[in-house]
């Protein structure tokens, strides 16, 4: 804990000043209000599910949250050349231009409906929907990074070396007791847990456990690839171009992406990510963020299906 403790203190110290911070966070203030009073994640976006342009949809979403922070940044910390720079540009609009992929990736709904029986068609899509970003995702990354990639350290820092899980642990330790409340706050509970009840266990002649739990595997990978993209990318494959600059343009992006949850979950993405980026940034690994992503999002659900069991 104390190596977590001090790569805060250091980055903050160098880092921090409170017009830059408090312009970021006005910012995402006002769009986390415009958001959610409008539910235009939700129902606007999402208003194109299974029509190709919601994916460039979610492109310009992700990069009015990207590239309005690099604004602010470009302010507050002199950087004007930024968006002068080539290897900004390819870099960033490809992470973008990912993650949009991703979020309005739609087809493998339509090969579910065409090959799977109705009683698994619930379980297919949900286990595909977290195991497609092998393709939208990481995939892309690998071809970008061996082809044009010119750093070629640990692929975005997907590397065990100096990696120490202890830390990890006792963060999630003491997150243990706040993940509990949370799940008895009724907008929690409407939305996990997000694997729900469905007749796929009868059709595979299983218990109930045994479809829940490959789900929550995929699920757990799901988180994987979000830190590859968010801390490994967004953060380290940009620092040679941005330096310490990098954090909040991805927490702001990260932030945006939480926009299809509760209002909670994408204000605690905030602080999150902003940890989880200074981990990375200073660790150069993005395991101990998967470790803590992938541990409270299973906690989440372990707590919200406790709630319904016992009510």
């Amino acid at each position: 804990m104390k190596s977590i403790l001090k790569y805060l203190k250091q980055y903050i110290k160098d880092d921090f000043s409170i017009a830059y911070y408090g312009a970021v966070l006005g910012f995402l203030a006002l769009s986390i209000g415009v958001n959610y009073y409008l539910d235009f994640e939700d129902s606007i976006i999402d208003s194109y599910y299974g029509k190709g342009i919601r994916i460039f949809y979610f492109f310009l979403f992700y990069a009015f949250a990207y590239y309005g922070t690099c604004l602010i940044m470009m302010v507050f910390k002199s950087q004007s050349t930024l968006f002068g720079n080539k290897w900004f540009w390819i870099k960033s609009l490809f992470i973008l231009s990912v993650l949009a992929l991703d979020a309005g990736f739609h087809y493998h709904d339509n090969f579910v409906r065409a090959e799977f029986p109705p009683a698994m068609q619930y379980f297919a899509r949900k286990v595909s929907k977290n195991l497609i970003n092998i393709g939208t995702m990481i995939v892309p990354m690998l071809v970008f990074y061996h082809l044009l990639d010119k750093e070629k350290n640990k692929f975005y820092g997907l590397t065990w070396h100096n990696f120490n899980y202890k830390p990890y642990l006792f963060m999630l330790g003491v997150m243990i007791p706040v993940i509990l409340l949370a799940s008895f706050i009724d907008n929690f509970s409407n939305f996990y847990p997000i694997y729900k009840s469905n007749p796929a266990h009868t059709f595979l002649g299983t218990d109930e456990w045994f479809p829940a739990i490959l789900y929550e595997l995929a699920y757990g990978w799901n988180f994987l690839t979000i830190e590859l993209a968010f801390r490994g990318f967004m953060i380290l494959g940009l620092t040679s171009i941005m330096g310490r600059n990098v954090v909040l343009p991805m927490v702001a992006t990260y932030c945006f992406y939480h926009f299809g949850k509760p209002a909670g979950e994408a204000i605690s993405s905030i602080v999150g990510g902003y940890i989880l980026g200074v981990i990375a940034l200073e660790s150069r690994s993005i395991f101990g963020g998967v470790l803590i992503h992938v541990g409270v999002a299973w906690l989440m659900e372990l707590f919200a299906w406790l709630q319904k069991e016992v009510y």
